[in-house]
């Protein structure tokens, strides 16, 4: 173990981490259990390219405590945990599929201490593939029986909070006429330029894959912004829908709008960066608050819930959610991130509610 890996641990607060090196494709799988309190721990599963390992090892480590505080602040009975598993290079369809059935048999041996779902780099089809080896796969349609794609509800939480920014920035949570810049039109970033443009918005697509950027624009009658300008383009919302890290002490000082609201996780570079956008008058809707749709539908699943208006419903509560948030940070003239901290670690406190099981 590395002096780095070693020191990435030491200051990790989680339950503990399930590694294992997948031989006939060199990947390597990071399952991070941050948190049992509200429930089994339950979060998606990523699969990506990693500069080092050490780098998937602090994506998951991450990206387990956020999903820890994420079910807290949505008030749903499971804790946080992640699980990367970080490729050493390109898969073909045949490796892939070997991979994700030695991932299955390894949910399986951890007997219920880790549920997943989709996440960056895999699929709903990856989850119907799990779910045919395992019973820890969530977001199954409990009449159909099959996985539901995450991506929507996730866009459509983000809409909710996008408004209730609006909302309590301007006093209306009208988008006509308001310009997002969605960075990122992939899974979630596609389905929200869409919503942005029914409601009116105008749409600014940036994307590193000019063609998806290109016909997600002329689907919405948007404008491409080129990737090398997402943070320099003025707009009334940037919603960061990919990338992690984008809010940085280099990119905030010229960033050109009003509101961050986005579905990208861990979009702050540092912890500092939530006030440096304070500072700036920009109104930050916290990561792991306005991107919890897909969280809320996975949640609502469980519960044997399969209708699409009463998930949206639900969906859509984080309006109300988010702009609870911003009137407590404007009280106490702080970031929101603090008052969603502090909501987050005051459900933790009171511990479950009623759990929820496979």
């Amino acid at each position: 173990m590395s002096r780095f890996t070693q020191k990435l641990m030491a200051a990790w607060d989680g339950l503990g981490v399930f590694t294992h090196h997948d031989g006939p494709t060199d990947a390597w799988i990071f399952v991070a259990v941050h948190d049992d309190t509200l429930g089994m721990p339950l979060g998606g599963t990523r699969m990506r390219s990693y500069p080092t390992l050490e780098d998937g090892l602090e994506e998951a480590l991450r990206l387990a405590e956020g999903m820890t505080r994420k079910w807290a602040v949505i008030d749903v009975p499971f804790g946080g945990g992640k699980t990367v598993i970080a490729l050493t290079r390109e898969l073909g369809e045949v490796e892939r599929t070997g991979l994700l059935e030695r991932y299955a048999e390894l949910l399986n041996s951890l007997g219920g201490l880790f549920g997943t779902g989709e996440d960056l780099g895999t699929t709903t089809r990856d989850m119907a593939f799990l779910s045919e080896r395992t019973k820890w796969v969530f977001g199954i349609d409990p009449l159909t029986g099959k996985v539901r794609d995450p991506g929507p509800y996730t866009a459509l939480g983000v809409m909710a909070g996008i408004r209730a920014a609006l909302e309590h920035v301007d006093g209306s949570a009208e988008l006509r006429e308001r310009s997002i810049l969605i960075q990122g039109v992939g899974d979630v970033g596609g389905p929200l330029a869409r919503f942005s443009a029914e409601a009116g918005a105008r749409v600014l697509v940036c994307d590193t894959d000019e063609e998806r950027a290109a016909a997600v624009a002329r689907e919405t009658g948007g404008e491409v912004v080129p990737p090398d300008a997402a943070c320099t383009t003025p707009c009334d919302v940037y919603a960061p829908c990919a990338i992690a890290a984008t809010l940085n002490a280099d990119t905030i000082p010229a960033l050109p709008c009003r509101i961050v609201a986005g579905s990208a996780n861990t979009q702050l570079g540092e912890p500092k960066d939530a006030e440096r956008l304070h500072a700036r008058g920009v109104l930050y809707a916290p990561d792991y608050v306005v991107n919890a749709g897909g969280a809320i539908a996975f949640g609502a699943l469980a519960e044997g819930v399969s209708d699409d208006l009463e998930i949206r419903r639900r969906v859509e509560g984080l309006h109300e959610i988010l702009l609870e948030l911003f009137e407590e940070a404007r009280a106490g003239e702080e970031s929101p991130l603090h008052a969603a901290h502090r909501r987050a670690d005051a459900v933790l406190r009171r511990g479950p509610r009623q759990a929820v099981t496979a």
